[in-house]
C-alpha cells in the first residue's frame, strides 16, 4: 500500500507546478485567441499584389510559432499530470479515497480539460492559418500573373494607340498610296490580332480569382475595365480605318478608274456605264462613243495603210502601229506571263470584269513606265488598251473578257522571239501534260484571229472559221489526239493562213530600221529603209517596200515573178546564193512561173477551198530556215460536186464570177431559189442572199458610172493615170486638177473593189452554207429512199 503515499508526496510537491503550468496554459490559450483575432483582421485576401504580398509577409512572421506539433509544455511538461493521467483505474480510485487527492483530481481534471481546450484552439488555428497560407499563395501566384500580362498588354496597347496616332486622314491621302495604305492598315490588323488572345487570358484570370474569394481592387478592376475598352477602341478604329481606305480606293483608286480619267482633255470626258465599261462624251458635239478619242484617231490613220495590196502585210502593218501605239512592243514575254500569275489568272474560262482588267493592265504599264518613263503614259495605255481588248474580245460591252482572251491578245502583241511566242501562246491552253486537244487549240486560234477581224481583215486569213485550220494541225502530225508544243511550233513555221500575220508582224517590226545599200529601181531610193525586195528574174532589180506594197513594177518586171526580201542588210553569202537563183530563172519559161507558184503560207481545206496564188519567199533573218518570204494573193475556184444540180450552179456563178459581177448575183439568187425549194433554208440564209444580190449591182452600176465620167473628161491632153514604167505623164494646163481628181478616183475604185471583195467573201460563205444544206438533203433523200424500200419489201412478203 505504497502508492497512495507516493501519489500524494508527489501531488504535494508538484503543486506549485501545476500552478505555473495552469498559468502557461492561460497564457498560450491567450496568445492562440490573440493570433485568430489577427488572421481574422487579415480577411478578405486583398485585391491587388501589395496587399497580396503583406499579408504573404505576415503569415511567414506567424509561421515559426505554429509548428505542426504543441509545444513540449503541453506533452510532458509536467510529471504529475503526467502520472495522474498514466495513473491505473484501480489506483486512481484508490486516491479518490482520500480527501487531499480528491482535491489533486480536480485540479488534474481541470487542467486536463484547460490543456484539450487549448491542445483544440491550437489545431483550429493551425488549420486556419494553414488554409489561409494556402489561398493567399495561390491567389498572389493568380494576382501577380494577371497584373503581369495586364502590364504587357497595357504596353502593347500603348503602341498601338502610337501607331493609331500617327495614321494620316485619309482625306489628305494620295490616290495612288491608297492601296499601300489599305495594305498597311491590313498587315496593322494582323499585327494585333494576337492582342484579343491576351485580353482573353486576362479576363480569364481575373475569373479565376473569384473561387478564391478575392476580389480585385478598384485600380486593378479599373486597368482591366480600360484594357477591354481600349481593345474594343482599337479595333473599331483599324474596322472604320480599313472601311474608309477601301471605299476610297473602290472611289478613286485603279478599280474605279479615277485615274484614267485624266486620259482624254476637254471637250471630251471619260464616263463609265453601269457594268463599268468606259464610254466617252464630246460636250462639243453632245455625243458618245465607246471609242477613245486617240484610238479613234489611231484607227483612221490605218486607212492609210489601205493602199497595201498584200493582206498579210497590210494586217501586220496595222497591227505594228497598233502595238507601238499600245507601248505593247515594249512588253516583254516573260513580264506579261509573271503578271498574270501575279494576278492569279489561271482559269483560262473565268470572265474578268473592267475593274479586273484594268488592275492587270496598270500592274504591266507601271512595271513599263518604270524601264521606259518617256515612252509610257500609264492612264492613256491602260485606258487605249482596254478599249482595244473590248473591242477585240467584247463588241457587245457587256463589260466582261475570258481570261484567256486577254492573255492570247496581249501575248500576241509583246515583245519576244517569235517561235518562244509560240511556245507562251501554246502553254495557255495546254493541259497539266503540257500538251492541248483539238478544242484547246480552237480556242487559242479563235481568240488569236479575232485581232485581224477587228481591223476587217479576217477575210483574207480564212475567216472566223479555226475548225480548218485546227484539222490542218492535227492533220499535220498525223491527227494524234493530243498535240506537243514541239509539234505546234513546227506547224506554226509553215505560217498557217489563219496565223500568217503573226510571223509577219515580226518581220515588219524588225525591217524598221533596217538599211539596205541598194537602190530601188522604181522610186530611186537610196539606200533602201525597211523591206528590200530583190528580183529572182532580173540581176540588180531592187525595189523598196512602199514600191512593192503598192504593186509598182518596172523594166518589164511582172509581180508573178519570184522575189526574196531581206529585212537585214545581206551577206556575201546571200548576194551569192540569189544570183545562182537569178541564173537558173533565166533559163525559165513564163509557162513554168505559172505552173509553180509558190505559197507564203500553208493554205488550209475549207468547204470551198481558193486558188493556191503565188507568194514572196521567207527572210531569212527571222526564224526560218528558208530564205524566201512570203506574200498572199488571193483568187477563188470551186470544189463542188458536179453531179449535183446545186454544184452546177454554184460552179457556173463561180465561173463567171471575175467576168460579170451582177450575173453572179442573178445566179446567186437562182441558187437560193433552187435551195428553198428542195430543202428548207433560214430567213437570215436568204436574207444574205438577197442584200448579196443588190449591192454587188449597185457598185458594178457606180463603177461603170465612174469609168464614164472619167472617160469623157479624157481628152487628148489628159493625164495618163498609170503607165508601163510606172509613172505618170501629166499634160495640159490644169496638171494639178487632174492629178487630184485622178488620185480621188483610185481611191474610190481601191474602196470598190474592197467592197467588193468583202461580198465576194459573204459569197463564198453562202456557198459553204448551200453546200452543207445539199449534203443534207442527201442524207435525208437517202434515208428516205431506205425507208421506202423496206416499206416495200414488207409489202410483198407472203401472207
Amino acid at each position: 500500500m505504497l502508492w497512495p503515499f507516493v501519489s500524494r508526496a508527489h501531488l504535494e510537491a508538484s503543486a506549485e507546478r501545476w500552478s505555473r503550468l495552469q498559468s502557461l496554459l492561460e497564457e498560450l490559450w491567450r496568445w492562440i485567441c490573440l493570433k485568430e483575432k489577427e488572421l481574422a483582421k487579415q480577411m478578405p485576401i486583398g485585391g491587388d499584389v501589395p496587399t497580396l504580398l503583406q499579408q504573404h509577409n505576415h503569415f511567414f512572421v506567424l509561421a515559426p510559432f505554429l509548428p505542426p506539433l504543441p509545444p513540449p509544455s503541453l506533452s510532458l511538461s509536467s510529471p504529475s499530470l503526467s502520472l495522474s493521467l498514466s495513473l491505473p483505474p484501480s489506483l486512481s480510485t484508490l486516491v479518490t479515497d482520500l480527501t487531499p487527492e480528491e482535491k489533486a483530481q480536480g485540479v488534474t481534471r481541470a487542467i486536463r480539460k484547460q490543456t484539450a481546450e487549448v491542445q483544440e484552439h491550437w489545431e483550429r488555428l493551425q488549420d486556419h492559418a494553414g488554409g489561409w497560407q494556402s489561398q493567399v499563395e495561390r491567389a498572389f501566384e493568380r494576382l501577380q500573373e494577371l497584373q503581369s500580362n495586364m502590364n504587357e498588354l497595357d504596353l502593347r496597347l500603348a503602341r498601338a494607340e502610337e501607331t493609331k496616332a500617327g495614321w494620316q486622314p485619309v482625306g489628305d491621302l494620295l490616290i495612288d498610296s491608297l492601296q499601300e495604305h489599305i495594305e498597311k492598315t491590313t498587315a496593322f490588323k494582323e499585327e494585333m490580332a494576337p492582342l484579343r488572345q491576351d485580353v482573353n487570358v486576362v479576363n480569364e484570370l481575373s475569373g479565376e480569382l473569384a473561387p478564391l474569394d478575392v476580389q480585385l481592387s478598384s485600380t486593378s478592376s479599373r486597368q482591366l475595365d480600360d484594357l477591354n475598352m481600349h481593345w474594343k477602341l482599337l479595333q473599331v478604329a483599324i474596322e472604320e480605318r480599313l472601311q474608309v481606305l477601301q471605299e476610297a480606293h473602290r472611289d478613286f483608286g485603279p478599280s474605279s478608274q479615277h485615274f484614267l480619267s485624266t486620259c482624254v482633255q476637254l471637250p471630251w470626258q471619260r464616263a463609265l456605264s453601269q457594268n463599268k465599261v468606259p464610254y466617252y462624251i464630246n460636250h462639243q458635239t453632245q455625243t458618245t462613243c465607246w471609242d477613245h478619242p486617240k484610238m479613234t484617231e489611231l484607227y483612221q490613220s490605218l486607212a492609210d495603210l489601205n493602199n497595201v495590196r498584200f493582206s498579210a502585210y497590210r494586217t501586220a502593218m496595222k497591227i505594228r502601229r497598233l502595238q507601238k501605239a499600245l507601248c505593247l512592243d515594249l512588253l516583254d514575254l516573260k513580264v506579261a506571263q509573271s503578271t498574270f500569275e501575279q494576278h492569279k489568272l489561271t482559269q483560262n474560262a473565268q470572265l474578268l470584269t473592267v475593274p479586273d482588267v484594268i488592275n492587270c493592265l496598270t500592274s504591266i504599264y507601271d512595271g513599263l513606265e518604270h524601264q521606259h518613263k518617256d515612252l509610257v503614259n500609264v492612264p492613256l495605255c491602260v485606258d487605249m488598251c482596254l478599249n482595244w481588248l473590248l473591242n477585240v474580245y467584247d463588241t457587245g460591252r457587256s463589260g466582261k473578257i475570258r481570261i484567256l482572251s486577254m492573255k492570247i491578245g496581249l501575248l500576241s502583241l509583246s515583245k519576244g522571239h517569235l517561235e518562244e511566242k509560240y511556245k507562251y501562246l501554246f502553254s495557255q491552253v495546254a493541259s497539266s501534260g503540257d500538251k492541248c486537244d483539238q478544242r484547246q487549240l480552237g480556242l487559242l486560234l479563235h481568240d488569236a484571229i479575232q485581232i485581224p477581224r477587228q481591223l476587217g481583215e479576217v477575210a483574207a486569213f480564212g475567216g472566223s472559221n479555226i475548225e480548218p485550220s485546227v484539222r490542218s494541225c492535227f492533220q499535220h502530225v498525223t491527227n494524234k489526239v493530243e498535240l506537243e508544243p514541239r509539234q505546234f511550233v513546227d506547224w506554226m513555221r509553215l505560217e498557217p493562213q489563219s496565223v500568217v500575220w503573226l510571223p509577219v508582224l515580226h518581220r515588219v517590226a524588225a525591217a524598221e530600221t533596217a538599211k539596205h545599200q541598194a537602190k530601188c529601181n522604181i522610186c530611186k531610193e537610196c539606200p533602201i529603209v525597211g523591206f528590200r525586195y530583190r528580183s529572182l528574174k532580173h540581176f540588180n532589180y531592187d525595189v523598196c517596200q512602199s514600191c512593192f506594197f503598192s504593186g509598182r513594177t518596172a523594166k518589164g518586171h511582172k509581180l508573178n515573178y519570184p522575189m526574196v526580201e531581206y529585212c537585214t542588210p545581206t551577206t556575201s553569202g546571200e548576194d551569192m546564193r540569189d544570183f545562182t537563183k537569178v541564173l537558173k530563172n533565166k533559163f525559165r519559161s513564163k509557162k513554168y512561173f505559172a505552173k509553180h507558184p509558190r505559197l507564203g503560207y500553208l493554205p488550209v481545206q475549207t468547204v470551198l477551198d481558193g486558188d493556191n496564188m503565188e507568194m514572196l519567199s521567207q527572210s531569212p533573218q527571222l526564224s526560218h530556215d528558208d530564205t524566201h518570204s512570203r506574200i498572199e494573193q488571193y483568187a477563188s475556184r470551186v470544189e463542188g460536186d458536179s453531179s449535183s444540180t446545186i454544184g452546177l450552179i454554184i460552179q457556173y456563178v463561180w465561173a463567171r464570177l471575175c467576168s460579170d459581177c451582177v450575173y453572179v448575183c442573178v445566179c446567186l439568187c437562182v441558187c437560193m431559189c433552187v435551195c428553198v425549194c428542195m430543202c428548207s433554208v433560214s430567213d437570215s440564209c436568204i436574207f444574205l442572199s438577197l442584200s448579196l444580190c443588190v449591192s454587188p449591182r449597185t457598185l458594178q452600176r457606180e463603177y461603170e458610172q465612174l469609168k464614164e465620167q472619167h472617160g469623157g473628161q479624157r481628152g487628148p491632153g489628159s493625164v495618163g493615170l498609170w503607165d508601163p514604167e510606172g509613172s505618170s505623164h501629166p499634160r495640159g494646163p490644169d496638171e494639178a486638177d487632174l492629178l487630184a481628181e485622178a488620185k480621188l478616183l483610185r481611191q474610190h475604185k481601191g474602196r470598190l473593189e474592197a467592197r467588193m471583195h468583202i461580198l465576194e467573201e459573204h459569197n463564198k460563205q453562202l456557198e459553204s452554207q448551200l453546200h452543207r444544206l445539199r449534203q443534207l438533203l442527201h442524207q435525208h433523200r437517202h434515208i428516205h429512199a431506205y425507208t421506202e424500200s423496206s416499206d416495200i419489201q414488207i409489202l410483198t412478203q407472203p401472207q
